[in-house]
């Protein structure tokens, strides 16, 4: 960011990247409410409403219709898939194979991958960020050690085509923070309301041509437990709830985010998404966290204030301005 770029846009940037944190935890505590609706019933539920959505979001800036270009279309429509779609796919195999424990645990590798990618080609010094990151991968570590050391059952091979698939996971979520971004610094003016939009929409159509692929393989569970009243409020409710928060809602935060804030910092408190999928399971749950789980928990959150301060205190143009 500029220095003449005023406090508040800095404030505004820390604020919506720990909002879209916040959306994008509701990610990992939604299967727990879905009931015999499978979790791709749910994704293709959620991924058709957020495209709706957007379409609406659109309509609502039909102005703003005149200055997209083709090139605008075709780049939100990548990142739809890279960041969603193709993303989610690989978290459902990433849980399939290596379960609900192990997967989330290298999902946390995310805001890790992403700031050491976004601050490759300079930036930070590395030295200012070395506690921010220790932190942050030890914090992660006592939040998902116990489960990983009580994870039994799976093959090896099913475990290693789970780690896979979180790994590839990993990879397309870093790959979308860094192109994203890219893309949007190359579209200065763009709203963020309708990029946003334009996603959502890219990524409910691959929804659609994906459904003739599921049905064949037969992952969808709504066709025999039915569409009709039972599935409001176990397959429509948090559909809609995921939709409209964690995809619009979170992908429009952390477009704010990017557009303000360097990617290594925005990145950094986008662990905090974990320690929210924590306190959410905890809820669910009904219990207290660990000692392990809330020793993990305070370190990411100190890790989160440190990455804060560096580039608060950092001269330069990633900075947080002034």
């Amino acid at each position: 960011m500029k220095d003449s770029h005023s406090h508040h846009l800095s404030v505004t940037g820390v604020s919506a990247a720990v909002l879209a944190s916040l959306t994008w935890s509701m990610n990992f505590v939604a299967p727990l409410v879905i009931g015999e609706y499978s979790i791709f019933d749910l994704a293709a539920c959620r991924f058709i409403i957020s495209g709706l959505i957007g379409a609406l979001i659109l309509i609502a800036n039909i102005k703003a219709w005149r200055h997209l270009t083709l090139n605008d279309w075709l780049v939100t429509a990548g990142l739809g898939f890279i960041g969603y779609v193709g993303y989610f796919i690989a978290v459902i195999i990433a849980s399939k194979y290596a379960g609900p424990v192990v997967a989330p645990a290298f999902l946390g590798l995310v805001p890790i991958a992403l700031a050491i990618s976004g601050n490759v080609h300079g930036g930070i010094s590395w030295r200012l960020l070395q506690v921010p990151f220790a932190l942050a991968v030890l914090g992660l570590l006592l939040v998902n050690g116990q489960n990983i050391a009580r994870f039994e059952g799976q093959s090896h091979t099913t475990l290693a085509l789970g780690i896979g698939a979180s790994l590839a996971a990993v990879a397309l979520w870093t790959w979308f923070g860094l192109a994203n971004q890219r893309a949007l610094m190359k579209r200065p003016g763009m709203n963020a309301w309708v990029w946003t939009a334009m996603m959502m929409i890219g990524g409910s159509l691959q929804t659609l041509m994906f459904i003739p692929l599921g049905t064949a393989m037969d992952v969808f569970n709504a066709p025999m437990l039915g569409f009709g009243q039972s599935a409001i409020s176990q397959l429509y409710l948090p559909a809609f709830v995921l939709a409209a928060v964690a995809s619009i809602g979170g992908a429009w935060a952390w477009t704010i985010a990017s557009q303000r804030l360097p990617m290594t910092l925005a990145s950094q408190l986008l662990s905090m998404e974990m320690v929210f999928a924590t306190c959410l399971g905890l809820l669910f749950y009904y219990r207290w966290p660990t000692a392990p789980e809330a020793i993990g928990i305070t370190l990411i959150v100190v890790g989160v204030v440190k990455a804060i301060g560096a580039f608060h205190g950092s001269p330069g143009k990633t900075a947080m301005a002034h």
